[in-house]
């Protein structure tokens, strides 16, 4: 995500060296660079002009200070200004009114409404431990209603079931009543979206709105959009009085220009932002990390709510006993490690919370192979005996044959596991021993293009 907005400012800053204070002149050309990695990011015109008056406003006179170099004085200018573009503090749901709290939830056909609806109503159940009804509003796609039947099934939720003969207002009034009867805590009403915006879409949703007074009226967008997303949210903000915004598909080839823009433009905060196909992959929106994260730092705090989520508590305790009492790592240790990886979101998700130069291993893989290589690793250890998982040095030639086989990879796969495993195990050594910077220093060797090329 955002890499190469995150490539170029990384060069920018490289630029401003043995300088003692930051002036217009030493910066002008480095803020022409950040000027042109912000359109080539799809950032909106009118935030980028703001964005770099601010920026000069502020780095001119900055005083380069301690260990600090002026292109690290700069990174600091640049990360102020974009956690103050994008919002500066996370804005959550307002969920403070007469049981249940309404979210109507609007936006274009393809954006990832549906599924985000299922998200978020897993995200309220999960975290808030709230009773959540959705409904589907969708009265044009008797297929949207089905979809979402199954995502509230896989998220946990209620479904109040509609059907393309009723209208909008009718279905929404209807959950409503059947929300307040059932003690329901939050009810999310789906709504139908479109290819492109149109008066017949804009003013069903503005009659839904008034006839049923949400508290909170949020707009999906998709960042893939770049700069067409800006516009469609632009749109809906006039049409709607949107109360936030959710931005899907962060984690796909988007440019980040959405990212940085949508509030700026709408002044409506970014509450959300949805990574990945499955339903635990919504993250709240922090705009200070989001900095962080584009200029190449990481965002090491919601990597570490991730694996609160995402981690079995007691399997970890269990680990870290079994770490400190100096007993072997073995092949179920390692195949532990893996799962909770892919139960914080997948490798690519967890990588791309780590500081730039962690991530850059993991960049250079095809977008998804790294979740792909994780499943071929567990069906490698999967095909070995329990005495094998335990004590890998007996596994030799003619044993590593049938893992093969039995796994349908190559034998050169098994060795490169094993290879792999052997590298974790000595900096799981090391960790056991209070090492910490050893295994930091070798952590480039924990990346999944290590472990299968």
């Amino acid at each position: 995500m955002l890499d190469n907005l995150t490539q170029r400012l990384a060069r920018v800053m490289k630029t401003l060296k043995g300088e003692v204070r930051l002036t217009e002149a030493n910066i002008s050309d480095a803020l022409r660079e950040v000027r042109l990695a912000l359109l080539e990011a799809d950032v909106a015109l009118p935030v980028v002009k703001d964005f770099i008056a601010a920026v000069k406003e502020k780095a001119v006179g900055e005083e380069v200070v301690g260990s600090l170099t002026p292109g690290q004085a700069l990174v600091g200018v640049v990360h102020r200004e974009m956690t103050r573009i994008m919002g500066e503090a996370n804005v959550g749901l307002n969920l403070a009114t007469q049981p249940p709290a309404v979210i109507l939830m609007a936006g274009l056909q393809g954006a990832g409404k549906t599924t985000t609806v299922g998200k978020l109503a897993k995200l309220l159940k999960e975290t808030q431990k709230k009773k959540v009804l959705v409904v589907s509003c969708d009265i044009y796609r008797p297929a949207a209603i089905e979809q979402l039947k199954t995502v509230a099934a896989q998220a946990g939720a209620d479904f109040f079931p509609s059907t393309t003969a009723e209208k909008p207002v009718d279905i929404a009034r209807a959950a409503i009543d059947w929300a307040k009867r059932h003690y329901h805590d939050v009810l999310l009403i789906d709504t139908a979206g479109r290819l492109a915006i149109d008066e017949a879409m804009m003013k069903e949703i503005a009659e839904l709105h008034a006839a049923i007074n949400p508290i909170e009226t949020l707009f999906v967008v998709d960042a893939m959009l770049g700069q067409d997303a800006v516009n469609t949210a632009k749109s809906f903000n006039d049409a709607l009085p949107l109360t936030g915004v959710i931005l899907t598909k962060l984690d796909g080839d988007a440019r980040g220009g959405a990212a940085l823009s949508v509030r700026h433009v709408t002044g409506k905060p970014l509450k959300f932002a949805g990574v990945g196909e499955k339903l635990s992959g919504l993250e709240a929106f922090h705009p200070e990390r989001m900095a962080s994260r584009i200029l190449g730092m990481g965002d090491v705090l919601s990597l570490i709510e991730e694996a609160r989520k995402g981690v079995d508590e007691e399997k970890a305790l269990e680990f870290a006993k079994k770490l400190k009492s100096g007993k072997g790592f073995d092949l179920n240790d390692f195949k532990a490690q893996l799962s909770q990886v892919k139960n914080m979101g997948g490798m690519a998700s967890f990588m791309d919370k780590m500081p730039a130069q962690f991530a850059q291993a993991a960049n250079q893989l095809a977008p998804g192979s790294e979740d792909k290589m994780i499943r071929r690793i567990e069906g490698i250890i999967n095909s070995m005996t329990p005495t094998e998982r335990t004590k890998p040095e007996l596994i030799k030639a003619s044993r590593k044959r049938r893992i093969a086989t039995g796994a349908g990879v190559q034998v050169q796969d098994v060795n490169r596991l094993l290879n792999q495993f052997e590298q974790t195990q000595k900096m799981m050594k090391q960790f056991s021993k209070g090492g910490l910077g050893k295994l930091m220093r070798g952590m480039k060797g924990l990346m999944p293009g290590g472990m299968m090329r």
